[in-house]
């Protein structure tokens, strides 16, 4: 079997219903002709590194499924150039690392730790040994003798 991942952004304009349907269909669509879905990954409402159809963010969708063939692809495409909701996708066939990645990354092996794991693994702050310091010692004033008034 093939394992592959579709990336498409939704236009944020819509509302959040709208959205999760825009989704949700072309979950269905692949479903519908065989294949497998593995992992659907909602991430959430992004900026975009450069304006599309005047929009600066978009909603991000990954779909990541396994088919037998690969003649699903051509039809999926073709839907997710048809659809005004849609701003941009791409495709792309997961190797073996790609797909080992993946799972790791939903497995929270890969990725950000948050903040509070970071705070309670850290080790306890050791104070550095500090060096001996050596005693002062004053040194022995010496006072020069006064100078004499000449007559």
């Amino acid at each position: 079997m093939k394992q592959l991942e579709v990336t498409f952004i939704v236009d944020p304009v819509l509302s959040g219903d709208e959205i999760q349907a825009t989704a949700q269909t072309y979950v269905d669509l692949l479903k519908n002709n065989g294949c497998t879905i593995v992992h659907v990954d909602d991430m959430g409402l992004r900026t975009l590194a450069f304006p599309i159809r005047k929009r600066n963010s978009g909603v991000y969708f990954c779909i990541e499924f396994q088919t037998p063939t690969g003649s699903i692809i051509d039809n999926m495409e073709l839907a997710l150039r048809r659809d005004e909701r849609i701003m941009r996708f791409l495709t792309v066939k997961l190797d073996k690392y790609g797909v080992k990645y993946n799972e790791d990354k939903r497995n929270g092996l890969i990725g950000k730790k948050s903040r509070r794991q970071d705070k309670k693994e850290a080790a306890p702050a050791v104070a550095a040994p500090v060096a001996p310091v050596a005693p002062v010692v004053e040194a022995p004033v010496v006072k020069a003798p006064l100078a004499e008034e000449e007559e």
